[in-house]
C-alpha cells in the first residue's frame, strides 16, 4: 500500500470520528489537509464532509463542500439535501432533489419525512405517488413520513394503513407506532387499540409509550397506568419517554392528585432532573391549577435546561392571563441564555401576548417572528398570531394575514372564525366556516364552538341548533360541555329562558356555575327574577365564595324595590365575608399600560378625566343621552342623581376611556380591556361618545369586544 493510499485510508477513519463525535474542529482541519494535499478527488470522501458539516449543523461549508464534489452521486444529493430538509428550507431541498438522475428510496424518504414535519400533505403524496409509479421498494420509513404528513387526514390516513397491510407493512414495528399516534390523536382510540393489541409481542418500547399517550389524550388514564405497570411487570426499559407519557396521561385528565404521587415515584427512580420528564412535570403543575412556582422548582433542579424545558415554561405562563408578562420575561431570557427560539417559542409567547393588555408586545413578537425567518411549522406560529391579534382588537391585520397564508388548516379557521364571533360579527363568521367545509378541512369540536359563540352572540337561534345538531349527525363530533353552555347562552340571550333552562337540566353533564351562571345573566337581561333567584341560588351552591350571583340577583331585587331581599343579601354576604370583585381596566398608551380601578383616585390625571366626563355629560344629554342609574352601586341609601351620576363616571372603564381620549391624538382609535363585563350605562355612552369624538372606541371586556363608532356598537346592542 503506496503512501496516497495510507493517507486515504486515514482520513476516511478520522472523518467518520469526526462525524459520530460531531467534532467540527479536527473535521474542519482534516478538510484542510485534504484539499491541499496530492490526494486525488474523491467523491466518497467528500460526501462525508457534506454530511459532517451537515451533522453539525454548518449548512453553508455543507452546501460548499458539495459543490466542490466533481462527479456528485445519488449519497451526495441525499447528504445535502439531508442538510436542507434538517434546516426546513424545503424549496432548495426539492430543488436538489430533481436534479438527481436517479432518486433512490432515501432520497424519496428524506423529502417525505421533511414534509411531513411541516404539515404539508400534498407534495409529501405527489412523491409517495411518484415512488409507486417507479416501483421502488417503498419500506416503513416511507409509510411512516407518509401517516404522519397526513396526521390531521382521517380518510387518507385509512387509506395508507389499508396500503400498508396489502404491501405487507403492516407488521413493521415503526407503521404501526404512527398509526397507533396519529389514530389517537385524530380521537379514533378503537383503531389504536386494535392495532396494538394484534401487534402481539412484536411491540416495542416506543409502540408501548405511543400507546400511553394514546390513552392520556383520549382520557382513559386508568388504561395508561396499566400499561405502565404491565410495562414494569413484564421486565421492558421504562425509560425517560415512559415516564413522560405517563405524566401526559396526568395531564390530559387534569389529575392533580396522581401527578403529585408519580411525582414522588419519578424522585425516587433518580428521573427529577431528567430535562424530558421534567418537561412533563412542568406542564403537569401548569395545567393542573397552575402552580407556577413549583414549576419553577422544577425548571431550576435541571442542570442544563434545554429549548423544549424553556418552551414549556412559557407556555405555562401562557396559560394565566396574569402571568403574561412572566411569559415574555421567559421568551427574552431563553434568548439571553444562548438559545434559538423556534416555531413552539413564538406559539407560546404570541400566546400570551393575546391575553396582555399591551398590543405593541404582540406587534413586536410579530415582527421578531418574521425576522427569526422560522422554518418549521410555520402554519402553527400564523395561527398563533391571527388568535392575537384578533384577541387584541386588531381584526383587520389577523385577517390580512390570513388572507396572505399560503395554506390553511382548522387551527386557522378555527381561529379567525372566533375573532369575528368574539367581535360580534357573526354572519362573518358563519361564512367563514362554510367555506372551511368547502374546503375540504374537517371541523373539531373547537371549530363549533367558535360557530355556537357566533350564533349566540347574534340571536341567530335556528341556525345555532341546526349547527348543533350536525356536529353528531354529520360530522360525528359528540358535544361536550362547552356546546351545551353556548346553547345555554343562545337561548337565554334570545329571551326563550324555558328552552335554555331545560337543556341545562337535560343535558349529559353537570352544567356547573357556567352554565348556570349564563342562565342567571339572561334572566337578568330579561327581568324574570323568580328563575334568576333559583339560578343564582344553585351557582352558590356550587361555589359559595363568587360574588357574581349575589351582586347580580340583589342589582335586580334593587330594581324592583325589593329592599328586605337586597338587604338580606348583603348581610349573608358579609357574614361569609364575600366581596364583589372591583371592576379594572386597561389602556396602553405609547407603549406604557395604564390600570384604572372603579372609584380610582390615585391616577396623575384623575382631575382632568373627572373635567372630561362633566363635559362629555352636557353634549351627550344634548344629542339624547340619559344616565340608566341601575349600573350604579346599590340605591336603597338616598344618594341623589347628581352623585349617581358621578358614581357612573367612576366605573374603570370610563376612566380608562377618557385617559385614552386625553392622551391620544384625535381621530386615532382607542382599545381599553376590561376584567368584568362592560357596564350597560358605560355601553350606552360610549356610543354617544363615539359620534361626538369622532373616534373608535373598542372595548374587550371578559366575554366580547365592543367597537363602538359612528353612535353605534358592533354587537347591535344584542349582548
Amino acid at each position: 500500500m503506496n503512501q496516497i493510499q495510507c493517507t486515504i485510508l486515514n482520513i476516511r477513519q478520522l472523518l467518520k470520528t469526526c462525524i459520530f463525535n460531531r467534532d467540527i474542529l479536527n473535521g474542519k482541519l482534516l478538510h484542510t489537509i485534504y484539499i491541499k494535499s496530492l490526494i486525488p478527488p474523491s467523491t466518497y470522501i467528500s460526501n462525508h464532509f457534506v454530511l459532517l458539516y451537515s451533522k453539525c449543523g454548518i449548512l453553508f461549508d455543507a452546501k460548499k463542500a458539495f459543490d466542490d464534489i466533481l462527479y456528485p452521486n445519488v449519497f451526495s444529493f441525499n447528504a445535502i439535501i439531508a442538510a436542507y430538509a434538517k434546516e426546513s428550507i424545503i424549496d432548495i431541498a426539492h430543488q436538489l432533489f430533481d436534479q438527481i438522475p436517479q432518486p433512490d428510496l432515501i432520497s424519496y424518504n428524506t423529502l417525505i419525512s421533511a414534509y411531513a414535519d411541516r404539515g404539508e400533505i400534498l407534495p409529501a403524496l405527489e412523491l409517495f405517488v411518484g415512488m409507486r409509479k417507479m416501483d421502488l421498494n417503498i419500506d416503513n420509513f416511507t409509510f411512516s413520513g407518509v401517516i404522519t404528513a397526513c396526521s390531521g387526514n382521517l380518510d387518507m390516513i385509512r387509506q395508507l394503513h389499508c396500503l400498508a397491510l396489502k404491501g405487507g407493512h403492516g407488521s413493521y414495528c415503526s407503521v404501526n407506532n404512527t398509526l397507533i399516534t396519529y389514530y389517537s390523536k385524530i380521537g379514533i382510540l378503537d383503531e389504536a387499540k386494535r392495532i396494538f393489541y394484534g401487534m402481539g409481542e412484536a411491540k416495542d418500547e416506543v409502540t408501548w409509550n405511543s400507546m400511553i399517550v394514546a390513552y392520556g389524550q383520549n382520557k382513559e388514564r386508568m388504561m395508561a397506568l396499566e400499561l405502565y405497570q404491565e410495562m414494569v411487570r413484564r421486565g421492558l426499559d421504562v425509560d425517560m419517554f415512559t415516564l413522560a407519557s405517563v405524566l401526559t396521561a396526568f395531564t390530559s385528565m387534569k389529575d392533580l392528585v396522581g401527578g403529585l404521587q408519580f411525582h414522588t415515584q419519578l424522585i425516587k427512580l433518580g428521573f427529577q432532573q431528567n430535562a424530558h420528564v421534567g418537561s412533563g412535570l412542568i406542564d403537569l403543575y401548569a395545567k393542573c391549577g397552575g402552580n407556577m412556582l413549583a414549576c419553577k422548582k422544577i425548571f431550576y433542579e435541571i442542570p442544563a435546561p434545554d429549548l423544549v424545558i424553556w418552551n414549556t415554561m412559557i407556555s405555562g405562563f401562557s396559560q394565566n392571563e396574569e402571568l403574561s408578562e412572566e411569559a415574555v420575561k421567559c421568551f427574552k431570557q431563553l434568548q439571553v441564555n444562548g438559545h434559538r427560539p423556534d416555531d413552539c417559542s413564538f406559539v407560546c409567547v404570541i400566546s400570551a401576548c393575546g391575553n396582555s393588555s399591551s398590543p405593541s408586545q404582540g406587534k413586536q413578537m410579530h415582527g421578531l417572528a418574521i425576522k427569526s425567518d422560522i422554518r418549521t411549522n410555520r402554519i402553527a406560529v400564523d395561527n398563533a398570531i391571527i388568535a392575537m391579534y384578533s384577541k387584541s382588537g386588531y381584526l383587520k391585520e389577523a385577517r390580512k394575514l390570513f388572507d396572505k397564508m399560503l395554506d390553511h388548516n382548522g387551527v386557522s379557521y378555527n381561529s379567525i372564525i372566533a375573532g369575528y364571533a368574539q367581535h360580534g360579527l357573526g354572519i362573518e363568521s358563519l361564512v367563514l366556516f362554510e367555506q372551511m367545509l368547502e374546503r375540504g378541512i374537517a371541523p373539531s369540536s373547537i371549530s363549533f364552538i367558535a360557530v355556537l359563540s357566533a350564533c349566540a352572540h347574534t340571536g341567530k337561534v335556528e341556525e345555532g341548533q341546526r349547527y348543533f345538531n350536525s356536529m353528531t349527525e354529520k360530522f360525528g363530533i359528540e358535544a361536550e360541555l362547552e356546546h351545551y353552555s353556548c346553547m345555554i347562552d343562545l337561548f337565554g340571550r334570545a329571551g326563550k329562558l324555558k328552552e335554555a333552562e331545560l337543556l341545562l337540566v337535560t343535558m349529559p353533564f353537570d352544567a356547573g356555575t357556567i352554565g348556570w351562571g349564563s342562565l342567571l345573566r339572561a334572566c337578568r337581561m330579561h327581568n324574570d327574577i323568580d328563575l334568576a333567584a333559583k339560578a343564582a341560588n344553585r351557582c352558590l351552591q356550587l361555589d359559595p365564595t363568587n360574588a357574581a350571583p349575589y351582586v347580580m340577583l340583589a342589582h335586580m331585587y334593587s330594581d324592583t324595590g325589593r329592599w328586605e331581599e337586597v338587604a338580606i343579601l348583603r348581610k349573608h354576604m358579609r357574614d361569609i365575608r364575600v366581596k364583589k370583585k372591583p371592576g379594572c381596566s386597561w389602556i396602553e398608551v405609547d407603549k406604557r399600560v395604564h390600570v384604572f380601578v372603579a372609584e380610582d383616585t390615585s391616577h396623575p390625571m384623575i382631575g382632568d378625566i373627572h373635567d372630561f366626563w362633566k363635559q362629555m355629560s352636557l353634549k351627550m344629554k344634548q344629542t339624547g343621552y340619559a344616565p340608566d342609574y341601575k349600573w350604579t352601586t346599590l340605591r336603597d341609601d338616598g344618594t341623589n342623581n347628581s352623585e349617581m351620576e358621578a358614581k357612573l363616571w367612576n366605573h374603570s372603564e370610563r376612566l380608562a376611556v377618557a385617559f385614552g381620549l386625553l392622551s391620544t391624538k384625535n381621530g386615532s382609535p382607542i382599545l381599553v380591556v376590561k376584567n368584568l363585563r362592560i357596564c350597560g350605562d358605560c355601553h350606552n355612552a360610549f356610543k354617544y361618545l363615539s359620534a361626538i369624538t369622532e373616534r373608535e372606541i373598542t372595548v374587550r371586556d371578559c366575554y366580547r369586544f365592543h367597537c363602538f363608532k359612528d353612535g353605534r356598537c358592533t354587537c347591535g346592542d344584542y349582548w
